[in-house]
């Protein structure tokens, strides 16, 4: 197959083809995927705007803007603010990054993944009660005091939140371990900033992170699986409502997509 110039945006947008209405994010992630390791884009090639990807898609600019950004941290492109989204590596650079897409094909994939973060983070948990360092208790303290401190700073918290774990997970010493849970949390993290939607979820979150720590600075191992075990079903059902109301604002988005382009099609024939 020809490699695209890098100005064509025409041909690349009229290769991907139209998905049915209403799409889930996956599915245009997919979508997108299967061209960038065809072998017919350069490395480097910068793609068509987000509002022609979607058009030719017929799916809404949101899809597609969270497909380009899940594609980001698995590293397949680069989006330069003010520039844009470019092609990263060649097919057999983009194929590791592409197998790592065991992402979210569809609820029940999701599910699947938050099963298995929750596995992760309890056993990090239990670990890090034997073995993490004065200096790492002190520093998971100081996460604990960022969130107390942004409940009303929803972006702010998440942040906090996320170096929460990953100080928990860098302290129960284990490199695989600590790789496996990147990698889930990478494939969540395109819902990671819808989950705690208010501040209630955020002072729920806290309570329950504070919980962990009581039981880190006891250095007891069960009671911090049992607390982190908590915090994963509310963590976990939480990620599961905004990956559902992912799926929802796509599908109204892509409905009303394809009601105005009706609409249109008719007024030009009337007119």
């Amino acid at each position: 197959m020809p490699v695209f110039r890098d100005d064509s945006s025409a041909e690349i947008t009229a290769a991907l083809g139209a998905l049915p209405s209403g799409s889930a994010v996956s599915v245009v992630a997919t979508r997108l995927l299967d061209l960038f390791t065809s072998g017919s884009i350069a490395p480097g090639t910068r793609l068509p705007p987000e509002r022609q990807l979607a058009a030719s898609l017929e799916v809404g600019r949101s899809a597609v803007r969270e497909a380009l950004a899940a594609l980001e941290i698995l590293g397949i492109v680069d989006v330069r603010p003010g520039s844009g989204t470019y092609l990263r590596g060649t097919v057999s650079e983009l194929l590791p990054q592409s197998l790592s897409w065991g992402v979210l094909i569809g609820e029940r994939s999701t599910a699947e993944l938050l099963e298995l973060r929750s596995g992760l983070e309890i056993y990090v948990a239990r670990l890090a009660a034997d073995r993490l360092t004065e200096a790492q208790l002190a520093s998971l303290a100081r996460q604990i005091d960022r969130m107390r401190g942004s409940v009303g700073d929803l972006k702010a918290f998440v942040k906090a939140d996320l170096a929460f774990h990953h100080e928990l997970a860098t302290s129960a010493d284990n490199s695989v371990l600590l790789d496996l849970l990147q990698i889930v949390r990478s494939l969540l993290r395109i819902w990671v900033d819808r989950a705690v939607q208010d501040e209630q979820h955020a002072r729920t979150a806290l309570d329950e992170h504070e919980a962990v720590y009581r039981a880190l600075a006891a250095r007891d191992a069960d009671a911090a699986a049992s607390a982190m075990a908590v915090h994963m079903a509310t963590a976990s059902a939480r990620l599961a409502a905004a990956q559902s109301t992912t799926a929802d604002e796509t599908g109204a988005a892509g409905a009303t997509g394809a009601a105005g382009a009706t609409g249109a099609a008719g007024a030009t024939g009337a007119g």
